[in-house]
């Protein structure tokens, strides 16, 4: 199923950044890759949801911040698994924190990396979140190992796992 959905045909994803010109640039990315299409593009949480309840997409790429600051990645995450379970989200952010990447997973996300992260990682993200797996970045691999293992830097605060 690499690539393609349990019936031979393209994933469908939603891209959702409320910066123009990257959600622009995913999409070309995600467009021109063999077996992926992007059937809709969102800037905020409500255009998100909307797109995956009308379009049906096996990935949302996700940023966390859509513009209002009161309105996040986390949520519209949520929001659209409680419509479309079988949907994978994977984000795709600025975001380098404890709280962003815990808040993420804990809504549901399949995948974590940051937006400076390499096409083919991009490529390997959607397909593997995709196919029901698990994705981190580097660093949010990292995280999530130091916090599973207890093995945080001395005098760090203990992470407190948003809900």
């Amino acid at each position: 199923m690499s690539g393609e959905t349990a019936g031979g045909g393209a994933l469908r994803i939603v891209v959702v950044d409320d910066h123009p010109v990257f959600r622009m640039g995913m999409t070309a990315l995600l467009g021109s890759l063999p077996g992926l299409t992007v059937v809709a593009e969102a800037e905020d949480l409500e255009t998100a949801v909307a797109a995956a309840a009308a379009h049906g997409p096996d990935v949302v790429v996700m940023d966390l911040r859509l513009g209002d600051r009161t309105r996040s990645g986390v949520e519209a995450t949520r929001e659209i698994l409680r419509l479309r379970p079988a949907t994978a989200v994977l984000v795709v952010t600025m975001l380098d924190d404890d709280d962003s990447v815990f808040a993420s997973m804990r809504a549901g996300a399949r995948g974590y990396l940051l937006k400076g992260a390499a096409p083919a990682e991009i490529e390997r993200a959607v397909r593997a979140v995709a196919n029901g797996e698990v994705i981190l970045g580097p660093a949010a691999a990292s995280r999530a190992v130091a916090y599973l293992t207890g093995l945080r830097s001395a005098g760090a605060p203990p992470v407190v796992l948003p809900s």
